[in-house]
């Protein structure tokens, strides 16, 4: 069946409807990544934005139990040039387009996703909508146009309810703004007994559940729409080591004085090279994100820049220059990969040691 994505700039593709057959609105990002649709396609930070695929095969694997970064997909969408209807591989155990009818999303083949990126790297992310051939486009696009941005994402993907994930080692209190699960699995190979609680738990119930430290996860949209985690982050520092994850690193950047801003059309995929500024090291790491922290707004913090984007010199990490805390804009847990950057969990395991030990001292 034919189906049409209108753009809220008056842009017009047609291709060929899978997945739901409804209709859905959301903004129209970009990933490069040659593998991982299950995963992006279950990943919480995508929640109000439809995804442009730009690796032209996409299905072709089929859908597996064990790759989910979240048990319920808030993705509004999913556009590729070509879909794989009958899947071929030993893990497959259900195509991607059941996946999405089950799951009520719609997705759009047979879309020129050179064409459709190129148009997004010059304009920047544009809303859309995925639809029907029977609509009124010029209605479609006055409704795109006058449409706000979500400001609620965060609330729709965190745990509504704390929940325990017992372990032997250093607890940790993992705040969910929209959590990957591969970062759970990283802490839980690590033996730690991890506590996950919703983005707005105050720092009190925190520091009550006797964490060793605290993870701020990914998430989707502005940090700016989140200030209870940006208070509850402030009000962390100095009281227990923190690491933050993607979203999680802006927030400890609002939380300490500098700013955010909107990138034009964001990192998304799983090739992004950053430096590290110490050695000039470079890791290969997985990003999906649309904004970043301003790089002058970092002067007069007490913040330092521990890593930069080659590409494009924007901010992909910092640390506390008096308290254990640091934070990545990219994801080092990495789901399918690569993997470079893996080697921060154990610097988090580090920092919880260390800092037991100085307490322990004191």
């Amino acid at each position: 069946m034919k189906k049409q994505l209108i753009l809220e700039n008056g842009e017009v593709l047609i291709g060929v409807g899978f997945g739901a057959d409804q209709q859905m609105s959301g903004e129209v990002v970009f990933n490069t990544g040659m593998t991982g649709y299950q995963e992006i396609l279950s990943d919480p930070s995508y929640c109000g934005q439809i995804v442009t695929l730009t690796y032209p095969l996409i299905g072709n694997y089929g859908i597996n139990r064990d790759d989910f970064e979240s048990i319920s997909p808030a993705i509004h969408g999913l556009i590729v040039r070509e879909v794989e209807l009958a899947p071929s591989h030993w893990r497959n155990e259900e195509s991607l387009d059941t996946l999405l009818r089950a799951k009520g999303i719609p997705g759009l083949s047979g879309i020129d996703t050179r064409k459709l990126t190129r148009m997004i790297r010059e304009v920047g992310t544009l809303k859309g909508r995925i639809c029907s051939m029977d609509v009124n486009v010029d209605e479609v696009v006055q409704e795109l146009k006058d449409s706000a941005p979500l400001q609620d994402q965060v609330s729709r993907v965190s745990t509504k309810d704390p929940y325990h994930v017992p372990g032997k080692g250093k607890r940790v209190v993992l705040v969910d703004c929209g959590m990957k699960h591969g970062i759970l699995l990283e802490l839980i190979e690590r033996g730690c007994d991890v506590v996950v609680v919703p983005y707005n738990t105050p720092a009190e119930e925190i520091i009550r559940l006797g964490a060793d430290g605290v993870l701020v996860s990914n998430g989707p949209g502005n940090p700016q729409d989140v200030p209870e985690t940006i208070q509850t982050v402030s009000d962390l520092l100095g009281k227990v080591p923190l690491f933050g994850i993607c979203l999680g690193h802006q927030l400890l950047a609002l939380a300490t004085g500098a700013t955010t801003s909107k990138l034009r059309f964001g990192h998304r995929g799983s090739n992004h090279p950053i430096r590290e500024v110490s050695t000039g090291a470079i890791d290969i790491t997985a990003q999906n994100h649309g904004y970043t922290v301003d790089h002058d707004s970092l002067e007069g913090t007490n913040l330092i820049i521990t890593h930069i984007a080659v590409n494009d010199e924007t901010v992909e990490g910092l640390a506390h220059k008096e308290y254990p805390a640091f934070s990545v804009q990219y994801h080092p847990e990495a789901n399918p990969g690569p993997h470079d950057a893996n080697h921060l969990f154990d610097q988090f395991m580090t920092l919880m040691n260390q800092t037991q030990t100085a307490n322990v001292l004191a």
